[in-house]
């Protein structure tokens, strides 16, 4: 009879109950009534305030690329000076992640989480006032990249790490997809703003959707599963760890024990690459470099709003891909289809929407973070309970990658008062990063396990 019960608790939840050897207190956390009200495992309701925390906190980075033309026209700041303001902010998200995974680890998700939203608003908030380009450098570089570091992809490697044992590769789709369905979402709305009120209430609008995400996160998010009596999804119960301490220090020993494996680099090299070729060149250079062909910046950040879309599709169907077939083979795919197109780019720059522009931004939208989830999937092979601090790391020289562009594309536009040498730049280091993801060695796997792919 009481196997039978338990049985009939797993069909409810989606995953696995609690054993024998667990205590009748962790059972009594989640009553029949709250049973009743969960039709489907908890691991998806969280999954999904994650999806819309990561929303909230990407508002921001659909501002910098609308930013540029006006911040240059009204204080006549060069565009290397903004350009170096947005790679601070660059820098900081990538270098604060690891820690943040770690911090997560120490004191929960939903204080680090909500913490960081705060700062992300006050970031946005302050820069209303500013009057100095060093302002800028405080306000969108340093705040606005310590908080949404540290609800960076590592957050969302937390929550898929804790919650989900099947659907991993899927979910980290969805999460990941979270940060281009907030560009699809502010692009377009900002872009009026700035053109038909000015850049400020752009920058107040932004805070206040980090501002309103804050209660959704400390009411709905939980730290992990065993705090509601459930096992992850697909999983069996484990009871909740203790408090991981010394969050820094960890943080630091992961780092240090995974660069001396082969992997690491290879995968800190590709994803640098990464980061170059998106968030640092075509989130943040792309509508002032069409804007430069005379093309209205409500159209340019149209397009890029409709890399969003695509993104969604082409990040959630490489999850799926992920769960199935090599991910060393799917990243070196990525790379160079990207590389491509980026080779393409400049020639299809014109002061109107035309269809070859139309066939680059869908190309280029399904192909913009398809890297994440191979990328998360290979540092879970290889580095284990470690895999989300990894990948914190790897997400760091994604950021460097990107600052490092953000700055020398603006430097490269004072210089040559175009963008094309940039453009070709990162179509060629796209190659070498497809190159480098082949390379990487698979971790062999302890006898009678069998591969992601063949499960």
């Amino acid at each position: 009879m009481k196997q039978r019960t338990q049985s009939a608790a797993r069909d409810d939840d989606g995953g696995a109950t609690p054993g024998p050897a667990v205590t009748s207190a962790a059972t009594e956390r989640r009553s029949p009534r709250t049973r009743r009200l969960l039709p489907i495992h908890r691991a998806w309701i969280v999954a999904a305030v994650a999806f819309v925390t990561i929303i909230g906190g990407a508002a921001f980075n659909a501002l910098p690329g609308l930013l540029i033309d006006p911040l240059h026209t009204e204080f006549g700041w060069s565009r290397g000076e903004i350009g170096l303001a947005v790679s601070i902010d660059l820098a900081l998200y990538g270098i604060t992640a690891p820690f943040a995974a770690a911090l997560m680890d120490r004191f929960g998700i939903r204080r680090i989480v909500a913490g960081a939203l705060t700062v992300v608003a006050a970031g946005a908030l302050g820069s209303v006032w500013m009057t100095a380009s060093w302002q800028l450098m405080v306000y969108w570089g340093l705040l606005v990249g310590l908080g949404t570091g540290s609800m960076a992809m590592s957050f969302s490697a937390t929550v898929t790490n804790r919650w989900f044992v099947t659907r991993h590769g899927l979910v980290a789709g969805i999460l990941t997809a979270a940060g281009a369905s907030g560009q699809l979402i502010f692009l377009p709305l900002c872009a009026w703003i700035v053109k038909e009120h000015g850049w400020r209430p752009a920058s107040v609008t932004v805070a206040l959707a980090a501002l309103t995400v804050v209660p959704l996160v400390w009411f709905l998010l939980r730290d992990h599963p065993a705090d509601v009596g459930l096992a992850p999804y697909g999983g069996t119960y484990a009871d909740k760890p203790a408090p991981a301490r010394g969050a820094a220090a960890r943080t630091l020993r992961v780092l240090f024990d995974a660069a001396r494996t082969g992997p690491f680099w290879l995968l800190a090299g590709a994803f640098a690459i990464c980061g170059a070729s998106t968030n640092g060149l075509i989130r943040t250079h792309f509508v002032p470099s069409a804007h430069d062909h005379h093309m209205p910046i409500t159209a340019a950040a149209s397009l890029l709003a409709v890399i969003g879309v695509f993104d969604i599709i082409g990040t959630v169907f490489s999850g799926w891909l992920t769960d199935r077939f090599d991910s060393r083979r799917l990243l070196a795919v990525y790379y160079a289809l990207r590389g491509v197109s980026l080779l393409f780019l400049p020639l299809l720059m014109a002061p109107s929407v035309h269809p070859p522009m139309v066939f680059f931004i869908v190309f280029y939208g399904l192909d913009w973070v398809a890297t994440v989830p191979p990328t998360i999937a290979l540092c879970r092979e290889q580095y284990g309970d470690d895999s989300a601090i990894v990948f914190g790391w790897v997400l760091a020289s994604h950021q460097i990658g990107a600052a490092v562009v953000a700055f020398l594309g603006g430097v490269a536009r004072d210089a040559f008062g175009s963008y094309d040498v940039v453009w070709y730049a990162a179509g060629a280091l796209c190659a070498v990063a497809a190159l480098m993801s082949l390379v990487v060695r698979r971790k062999a796997l302890p006898s009678g396990v069998q591969p992601v792919a063949a499960a």
